[in-house]
């Protein structure tokens, strides 16, 4: 059984520390976007769903799921 995992503590406005990052944007695609991965090089969008992207990599078309770690916008 794993313990029970800490809740986001809120900052604090007279707190001494300062207040955490906020989270990065989450990363938007649209059709026909050209970007680059770190495993299958450069490619085309050619579709979007809600969760994941079609990216045309001329010898393949593969699907990358959210959160895009390692897909980047030219």
């Amino acid at each position: 059984m794993r313990p029970p995992r800490a809740a986001q503590r809120r900052h604090l406005p007279t707190s001494p520390f300062k207040p955490p990052p906020p989270a990065p944007p989450a990363k938007e695609f649209a059709v026909e976007d050209r970007v680059t991965h770190d495993k299958y090089g450069l490619g085309r969008v050619v579709e979007v769903e809600r969760d994941a992207v079609f990216v045309d990599f001329g010898t393949r078309k593969v699907r990358i799921p959210a959160p895009y770690a390692k897909l980047f916008p030219l």
